[in-house]
């Protein structure tokens, strides 16, 4: 019995208790597998999307941040960090999750974003820092000292997965710990609705100085694939919301250690937006960067929400997709290649966006 299974059997019988409600486990080496993700899952809310997602049989599951919402509604009410404690105890509950908690061949990975993390667009100004990544750590089955750096501080870790006959290489980034504030200007020069404009202060940043330094460690370990998970969006540039692009020099930091590492075969996997879409940017890296946003599990905006008209020059797809969804890249190894297919699935489990490509085209 894996601990992944026997932590959810546990919470069958003490439902009042978070403690360690997803975990890591081991699966076999396949040569056709698949990885899923998603963000924005709101714990007050059905969530009939993991019906799909254990159907899909992917070895792993990615939460990309807001995995439980904190800072909303009657969580007001309590103080902090004990709402952030609720928050958790609360998702714990969901029949839903808890039938995909048991399957025990699923590896489960995360990090987290504002909601989850305590302060609405917060960053490194957070004062329930230290509290927050316990209950981070101890829903996810993590130790402590597994993540972030060694003052304790942030998520950011990395772990490998074979999957689909490929050595897969989870980069999990913590895109709060860090992150200067952001930053506001007047009505003509700011972003409406938001108010943000870029930050190109010295010093600005998003991963801080140790996260980068492990991050560019990371990239001297061999791997096939490497999946980046970023909360935020890394490279849509037009919308108003939280994005790398807020931070124009921490984003072309990243592509810079990408290209200057001669790393192949990365991709980036995101959340937070609310809604799902595929981008694509030429010319960063030597090969097409290509990213998979998929948000929110239960929590998007709709149809008739504003941004089915928010522009994304390197959207690979004409609209981007408003309704509950979640993304999955599916591998299949073909000699001394590998097909990728990048897809976003509705709550049906249906493929409503895909990218198909071979892994020899993330290569410069």
């Amino acid at each position: 019995m894996t601990v992944f299974l026997r932590k959810f059997i546990l919470l069958v019988v003490v439902l009042a208790a978070p403690s360690q409600v997803l975990a890591y486990s081991l699966t076999n080496t396949l040569k056709q597998g698949s990885i899923a993700f998603g963000s924005c899952l709101q714990q007050w809310q059905p969530q009939p999307v993991w019906q799909s997602v254990i159907a899909l049989k992917p070895q792993a599951f990615v939460f990309l941040g807001d995995n439980v919402y904190s800072d909303v509604g009657a969580y007001l009410n309590e103080p902090l960090p004990d709402r952030i404690n609720q928050a958790y105890k609360d998702l714990a509950k969901v029949e839903e999750l808890r039938r995909f908690g048991i399957e025990k061949n699923i590896d489960v990975f995360a990090t987290w974003d504002d909601h989850d993390y305590g302060l609405n667009d917060g960053g490194a100004e957070f004062t329930y820092q230290t509290e927050s990544r316990a209950y981070f750590a101890d829903f996810f089955g993590m130790e402590l000292d597994g993540i972030g750096d060694l003052d304790q501080r942030g998520v950011y870790h990395s772990r490998y997965r074979d999957i689909g006959g490929l050595s897969v290489q989870f980069l999990m980034l913590d895109t709060r710990s860090y992150r200067s504030p952001l930053k506001k200007g007047d009505l003509e020069s700011a972003c409406s609705p938001t108010g943000i404009i870029s930050n190109t202060d010295d010093g600005s940043t998003i991963l801080g100085d140790e996260q980068w330094r492990w991050l560019a460690g990371q990239f001297k370990k061999p791997a096939d694939l490497r999946i980046i998970a970023s909360s935020i969006q890394v490279l849509p540039t037009e919308h108003c919301f939280e994005k790398w692009a807020n931070f124009p020099n921490e984003r072309q930091r990243l592509f810079d250690l990408i290209k200057g590492s001669a790393v192949s075969g990365v991709v980036i996997i995101s959340g937070d937006r609310h809604l799902a879409e595929i981008s694509k940017l030429e010319g960063a890296l030597g090969y097409p960067l290509y990213e998979i946003t998929a948000s929110g599990l239960n929590s998007a905006l709709g149809a008739n929400s504003p941004a089915a008209k928010e522009p994304n020059a390197l959207r690979t797809s004409a609209k981007n997709v408003l309704s509950d969804n979640f993304g999955s890249i599916q591998i299949e190894r073909d000699g001394d290649d590998a097909v990728l297919q990048f897809q976003i699935h509705n709550v049906q489990g249906e493929v409503v966006e895909e990218v198909e490509l071979l892994l020899s085209a993330l290569k410069s």
